[in-house]
């Protein structure tokens, strides 16, 4: 049971990566939260019922997804400049 006023989301809840942290290893790259998961530096997740979340980084587009930044357009005949 939760300890927490208002109590931490459910494991099964979407946001379950709100919950307070109560066990802290950053030197190896993950934390127990207080609703049992566990949660790695790489945004992968543990469940307690020991689903596995991958993770899910919002900067895990293709190159090709990504929009292109202003002033980096392609040289001459749609080829990049060399370098």
């Amino acid at each position: 049971m939760c300890p927490h006023t208002p109590p931490c989301p459910a494991p099964s809840a979407p946001d379950r990566e709100a919950a307070h942290t109560i066990v802290s290893h950053p030197e190896q790259g993950w934390s127990l939260l207080c609703n049992g998961v566990v949660i790695f530096d790489d945004t992968g997740e543990l469940l307690p019922d020991g689903a596995c979340i991958a993770p899910h980084r919002p900067t895990d587009l293709a190159a090709f997804d990504r929009p292109r930044a202003v002033g980096m357009g392609l040289g001459h005949g749609g080829q990049a400049p060399a370098a």
